[in-house]
């Protein structure tokens, strides 16, 4: 490899917009990310509430509510 020419790669706080912050490896300094592990519906366990939420307003739009 070249000398000289590659950024340095180094220890990074990334913050989510949760909240929650970590420590990881870039070459930037600092990184901000819109979803994390603590947050992302598949990790917490509401994915499958989101999908059938989405099933169920489709089903209401479609056949009416009754309300």
């Amino acid at each position: 490899m070249k000398e000289k020419i590659h950024p340095k790669y180094g220890e990074t706080k990334v913050t989510c917009a949760c909240g929650s912050t970590f420590m990881s490896g870039s070459v930037k300094k600092e990184l901000r990310v819109d979803v994390c592990s603590a947050c992302h519906p598949f990790f917490t366990g509401q994915q499958r509430n989101m999908a059938a939420r989405g099933r169920i307003e489709k089903f209401n739009k479609r056949y009416g509510s009754g309300q």
